[in-house]
């Protein structure tokens, strides 16, 4: 069942939303090699609760953390561990909090240090790639106008593998909701858009085969050949000209580019950048 938001909803969604970005720029500011994935957990949980929240993912179906931290070929729900990130990774942070009643969920992939260059070239394309779908968030599109601008630009013009098996989705107040939202499919199907629909739109994109499997936590995500993967998620509002945004990575990006350990040079890939009104 898909749930239209009124503006009061989306308002409450806006705060989550941000506070989920501010919580990622809090990581941004933190990332550095010897730190470990328990303790950018631990910053996560501290960080939101001191913001008057509750982490979302903490407890969710039984998951054990309050964020995913998802390093090099793990695509996603990788569990925090005492695994110390080192020069050349790159590493998926994705949370969600709960504020006021509704949820916000966000990712994003940094690059600590001398990161392979066709690795830096994923990221920058699987950021294009989610402002891609957004253009196509507009009432009167479909779901697979969406999922169709993401798997053209990455797969088939960038030859990389497009996760099938996990997909975007609803939320309010519940994290996940209608609809679904897949980073493949053809245009002109699936549900049609209209204004007041507060979806996630996120794009996990792999530099080698788009087949994943489940490792024995039954949890973490990991691409079948070991190749990287990155992962950028925006929540975001449906209105008839224009998605709006709901999430901010503009305050993520000023944090990334002010830490020395990690490096922005995909920055000048991107092929689309905060095109959509905040």
């Amino acid at each position: 069942m898909i749930i239209y938001k009124s503006e009061e909803d989306i308002n409450r969604i806006r705060k989550s939303a941000r506070l989920v970005s501010q919580t990622l720029a809090e990581i941004a500011r933190h990332l550095k090699p010897g730190i470990t994935t328990r303790e950018i957990d631990s910053l996560v949980e501290t960080y939101i609760r001191e913001h008057g929240a509750i982490p979302s993912f903490k407890n969710y179906q039984g998951y054990p953390a309050s964020c995913c931290v998802s390093v090099n070929d793990r695509v996603v729900h990788g569990i925090p561990d005492g695994y110390e990130l080192q020069e050349g990774d790159i590493v998926s942070v994705d949370c969600g909090v709960l504020l006021d009643g509704f949820h916000g969920d966000s990712a994003y992939t940094f690059a600590i240090g001398q990161v392979e260059e066709e690795v830096l070239a994923l990221m920058a394309a699987t950021k294009t790639a989610l402002y891609k779908g957004i253009e196509q968030a507009v009432a009167g599109n479909r779901i697979g106008d969406i999922a169709f601008a993401i798997q053209q630009y990455t797969e088939r013009e960038r030859g990389y593998g497009v996760v099938r098996e996990l997909v975007g989705h609803g939320l309010g107040r519940e994290l996940h909701e209608d609809p679904q939202v897949p980073n493949y499919g053809k245009r002109g199907t699936g549900i049609l858009l209209r204004e007041g629909l507060v979806i996630a739109i996120e794009p996990m994109i792999n530099l080698g085969t788009r087949k994943i499997r489940y490792l024995e936590d039954g949890w973490t995500v990991v691409t079948q050949d070991h190749k990287p993967s990155a992962h950028y998620e925006h929540t975001l509002v449906v209105r008839q000209k224009k998605a709006e945004i709901l999430s901010d990575f503009r305050i993520v990006e000023e944090a990334e580019q002010s830490n020395p350990y990690l490096n922005t040079s995909y920055y000048r890939w991107v092929g689309v950048h905060e095109p959509v009104e905040h």
